[in-house]
């Protein structure tokens, strides 16, 4: 009775919210495109391929996830040579990082919906030697069924966030059947650990691990290389300062351009670079260029072999997907978005990695255990508002050793903080050999 009510809800629930996927789907694109893979249709191609040997099934939502997922599966691989991974995400832009990163040897696919029917077609097709949920994803029949067919499940670099805990303890009747049905809780933080346990994982299967996104940053000095050329292309010169606003949410492209408004008065060879965290926003992030009245760039319509521009840009607009990282290396100063305007943040430790001076706004709920970690070492400054804001950054620009200082203590801060992952897999050593037939 109660797999049936679940089953009921779910789907009335998926109907409601039925016409606001379809409006991303048409807004963000990319997701027409083996769509029926969200039923668990696969092509006879991809069903021989899976066929052809047993593989674990790594799920990860979003970019994010999907960066912890990329690193768990290289090392996996570097400890268990012959592993094969299947990995599904939920949305298109993850997709597109996926196609370009996953081995050829791995299998790329959208993630389900978790009506049972499909959960059953899913495993049947896919067949699991593991299932590995990167964060905190919790699909109950998808869960239910793998359990039942003795499919081990772990639950890899756990988060809950004050939302996220919340919602589940409005559903412990759920989280309290289900999480007894995953094998192991590998969480970041203890305050992570204690919120899966109060919503009903067995205690002894739960581990404080430390999050995973530390070990994902990496340098790609080709990029910067790139990232500098197309720079010097647009008219940003060497020697230029930079004040970078990265993966932005509506309403803080306003608020930074009126910030570069006041830096530009004492610095007249700053120029801002703005990359918005969703690129299908850049029409409304040009019109608020415009509207600011600022001279700017576009990367996505630079051409190869054109000559350099004559006259330096406002703004070098970056509205293009996974080239963030390459220009935060270019970057004097760097404030990262969804966490002034918006709430839950966007991460913070690729820029840190660089040895770069980071400005978050006060909402970045999401990684509570980071910022934590980089407020404690003195490597971050979160400021409150606006005035807040602009005082920080013309702090930050006009001050060479504070910044370098900054820098210095958040790169010092991921180096001592990672090794999640190898910590991940030395717990989960029983299941690195490579499934059999």
């Amino acid at each position: 009775m109660f797999w049936f009510l679940y089953n009921i809800l779910f789907a009335v629930g998926y109907i409601a919210l039925l016409p606001h996927f379809l409006m991303r789907m048409k807004r963000r694109g990319g997701y027409a495109r083996n769509f029926s893979q969200r039923f668990a249709h696969y092509a006879p191609e991809i069903l021989e391929r899976l066929q052809r040997e047993r593989r674990v099934w790594i799920h990860a939502v979003s970019v994010g996830e999907l960066y912890v997922a990329l690193k768990l599966m290289k090392e996996w691989r570097a400890r268990a040579a012959g592993a094969r991974f299947v990995l599904t995400v939920n949305t298109s832009t993850a997709h597109a990082i996926a196609e370009r990163e996953l081995p050829v040897q791995d299998v790329l696919l959208y993630f389900p919906a978790d009506f049972p029917w499909i959960a059953r077609r899913a495993l049947d097709a896919i067949n699991p030697g593991a299932l590995v949920l990167v964060e905190v994803e919790l699909w109950p029949n998808l869960i239910r069924f793998a359990h039942k067919r003795g499919v081990p499940v772990i639950l890899a670099n756990g988060r809950l966030s004050d939302r996220s805990f919340g919602r589940y303890r409005k559903v412990k009747f759920l989280s309290q059947r289900i999480l007894p049905m995953v094998d192991m809780f590998c969480m970041q933080s203890q305050q992570d650990a204690d919120r899966i346990v109060a919503l009903g994982a067995p205690q002894d299967r739960v581990r404080m691990l430390g999050t995973a996104k530390y070990d994902v940053a990496t340098v790609d000095h080709s990029g910067e290389v790139q990232a500098r050329n197309l720079l010097r292309a647009a008219g940003v010169q060497e020697g230029d300062k930079i004040f970078l606003g990265g993966s932005t949410w509506p309403g803080e492209e306003g608020l930074l351009l009126d910030v570069f408004k006041g830096l530009k008065t004492r610095y007249r060879n700053l120029v801002l670079v703005l990359a918005p965290r969703h690129a299908e926003r850049t029409p409304e992030v040009v019109q608020e260029i415009k509207a600011h009245m600022r001279t700017f760039v576009r990367r996505s319509e630079m051409k190869s072999g054109n000559p350099p521009r004559a006259s330096r840009p406002d703004v070098f607009l970056l509205d293009t997907t996974g080239e963030l990282k390459n220009f935060y290396s270019c970057a004097d100063v760097i404030f990262i978005g969804k966490s002034l305007t918006q709430h839950g943040g966007q991460n913070i430790i690729e820029p840190a990695l660089l040895a770069k001076p980071i400005v978050v706004g006060p909402n970045m709920e999401n990684f509570k255990s980071v910022m934590e970690d980089f407020l404690q070492a003195g490597a971050i400054a979160q400021i409150k508002n606006l005035q807040d804001l602009r005082r920080t950054i013309d702090d930050l620009m006009a001050d060479d050793k504070r910044r370098r200082a900054m820098g210095d203590a958040a790169a010092k801060v991921v180096a001592e903080k990672s090794g999640a992952i190898a910590r991940t897999l030395d717990l989960l050593e029983p299941i690195l050999s490579p499934p059999q037939q």
